[in-house]
């Protein structure tokens, strides 16, 4: 007589997750190109091809070497524009820019300065203390013109050139706050498809955040600050419902600086210049039909990271804008659970995100 079946032995729930995480990596590992995840809509309301516009900070490369770099990867002519600054013209997309980024040098000097001394006293540094500096703390960034979607290998490209020839990322040293930008083209510029964006990436930034780690030092700056709480749970609200004008004032009344991890104010100054100009001042804000998303580090010379894992998290939020019964749902519960000073405290929102999230199959369109 047969005795009874001895009985399985369970795997325990932390790593039954690793094994799960780990068949997720690998089947991201051998998808070929064309199974890339892909946005909802493709086109702008117009016909035309969506977008999309990547900026890389580094450190690593000189600008003679980037010069012969860059032509090698997208084609064109290189034009050099002075000693810091060259673009490569006449490629299938458009102009790619390559500059060594005084604007960060100057940000951090000012943050990390003396108080007691003149906010413009590095404008005064001669050219050679500053080369100097920007050796050890200024990145190169390579900024991209739109490209289709469809057409991103040309990114993948020059991301591997790049990785071969020695480019530095955010983690090759704590000075190295170094990001990636992504520049992407809105489906429409109407005040609901808009506001929708907005609310799906507030409502996505604490897992956008746990799935980036931003490096320390980009952390301790002030570029990649969240939309603040307030204006969160305002523009979360169901009966939401702003024209664009009320939707930039109500975007200016709470985040009057470029200092965001989704950055509005080139989309709002492509719409009305002047209603932004009246409050933010800044000559950097490029006026532009396209999202600026600025959170993830830049860690190119790591051989594992992929530029493309970045952006099919930002997919997310490209699906959860464009399902408003899903949008709904998650506003309603993020609006429960940060309801009084007790909930915004011990609240755990990028675990509850999770719960809205689509998964490999449903991003890739399967």
């Amino acid at each position: 007589m047969n005795g009874p079946k001895p009985a399985r032995k369970r795997i325990a729930p932390e790593l039954s997750t690793v094994a799960s995480q780990f068949r997720r990596w690998w089947r991201r590992r051998q998808r070929p190109a064309s199974d890339e995840a892909q946005p909802p809509l493709l086109q702008t309301d117009d016909g035309n091809p969506r977008r999309l516009g990547v900026e890389f900070e580094f450190s690593g490369l000189s600008l003679a070497r980037l010069s012969e770099l860059v032509p090698q990867c997208t084609g064109g002519h290189l034009h050099v524009v002075s000693d810091y600054e060259a673009e490569v013209r006449d490629t299938p997309w458009g102009s790619f820019v390559i500059e060594l980024d005084f604007a960060f040098l100057k940000e951090l000097g000012r943050a990390q300065s003396d108080p007691t001394v003149e906010r413009n006293s590095l404008e005064e540094l001669s050219e050679s203390l500053l080369a100097a500096l920007a050796k050890q703390v200024v990145p190169f960034e390579i900024v991209t013109p739109p490209i289709p979607f469809e057409e991103l290998a040309v990114v993948d490209r020059l991301v591997a050139q790049l990785r071969r020839a020695g480019a530095r990322g955010t983690g090759h040293s704590p000075l190295y706050a170094f990001g990636l930008h992504l520049n992407i083209e809105l489906p429409a510029l109407d005040a609901q498809t808009i506001t929708r964006y907005v609310q799906a990436f507030g409502l996505l930034f604490d897992w956008l955040r746990e799935r980036c780690h931003p490096d320390f030092s980009r952390r301790l700056s002030p570029y990649i600050e969240p939309f603040p709480s307030d204006y969160l749970r305002h523009i979360l609200q169901p009966d939401y419902a702003p024209s664009v004008d009320q939707l930039i004032d109500d975007y200016l009344a709470h985040n009057p600086t470029r200092n965001r991890a989704l950055d509005m104010l080139p989309t709002f100054a492509h719409l009305d210049e002047e209603r932004v100009r009246n409050t933010v001042k800044d000559p950097r804000v490029k006026a532009r039909p396209a999202l600026h998303y600025r959170l993830p580090n830049c860690q190119i010379d790591e051989p594992d990271w992929r530029w493309r894992d970045l952006w099919r998290d930002w997919l997310q939020v490209e699906h959860l804008a464009n399902d408003p019964e899903r949008l709904q749902s998650m506003a309603a519960a993020y609006l429960d659970a940060h309801d009084g000073m007790v909930g915004r405290l011990v609240s755990d929102w990028a675990r509850q995100s999770r719960a809205w999230l689509l998964d490999d199959d449903a991003l890739a369109g399967r």
